[in-house]
């Protein structure tokens, strides 16, 4: 899995030299967004800690509130609110993509060890859902308009071939453990648990595995193509 945000600007900002010395908002300290705003601001020569500085401002409507009034001079914004403030007149300065295991399903060892045929068939129906959303754009579409709550059908569609992009939806919905040791990382430097864990550890990956070596998943997809 992958996780894109996009660090953006007033239109008169669009230049590192221009955004130095202001201040970019971002959700919380130690989150997704901070460290992508870090890893952005290191691609634009600026260093994070001297040349700028990061404000907590939680909620993307909140940032590009605080973007509006000029209480901070950059922003970062993930899908589909960068495209929304791209349609806006706000600039781009960076993207960064990046592994990150930013969404998943998580249950106990002890709920899989006692029932791990619920476990298998809530798998399958993800993976079968997962499948219907790359594959139906209409019906795809339809939900993201629901629960992003999007009307306009421009920013509707970058979301919707944004988010079924494989590296965003991988079709066989593995867990991603390079995304998972992102999250540890900045952890590791406060807590000795993080530190000591794996990104192993917090995975079990044996449902997945099973679709996937079965062949049903390829044959998903293969299914289209008939």
């Amino acid at each position: 899995m992958i996780a894109e945000y996009w660090l953006m600007s007033k239109d008169e900002i669009k230049t590192s030299e221009q955004l130095k010395g202001g201040s970019v908002a971002i959700a919380t300290f130690g989150g997704l967004s901070d460290g992508m705003a870090r890893i952005a601001l290191q691609k634009l020569g600026l260093n994070p800690v001297k040349d700028i500085t990061l404000i907590q401002i939680g909620t993307i409507p909140e940032r590009l509130s605080a973007l509006d009034s000029g209480k901070v001079q950059g922003a970062m914004l993930s899908a589909p609110d960068n495209f929304r403030a791209q349609k806006r007149g706000l600039y781009k300065l960076m993207g960064v993509r990046l592994p990150y295991q930013g969404i998943g399903v998580g249950t106990t060892r002890a709920f899989i060890r006692e029932s791990p045929d619920v476990v298998r068939r809530y798998i399958r129906s993800q993976v079968e859902a997962v499948h219907r959303l790359k594959t139906d754009r209409e019906a795809g579409m339809r939900v993201l308009a629901k629960y992003l709550a999007l009307q306009d059908k421009e920013i509707l569609q970058k979301a919707y071939d944004d988010g079924v992009n494989d590296e965003i939806l991988p079709p066989k919905q593995y867990p991603t453990l390079e995304g998972i040791k992102k999250i540890l990382e900045p952890l590791s430097e406060t807590d000795p648990k993080a530190k000591a864990a794996k990104p192993e550890d917090f995975v079990d990956m044996r449902f997945v595995r099973e679709l996937d070596e079965s062949g049903f998943t390829n044959d998903l997809y293969k299914s289209d193509k008939k």
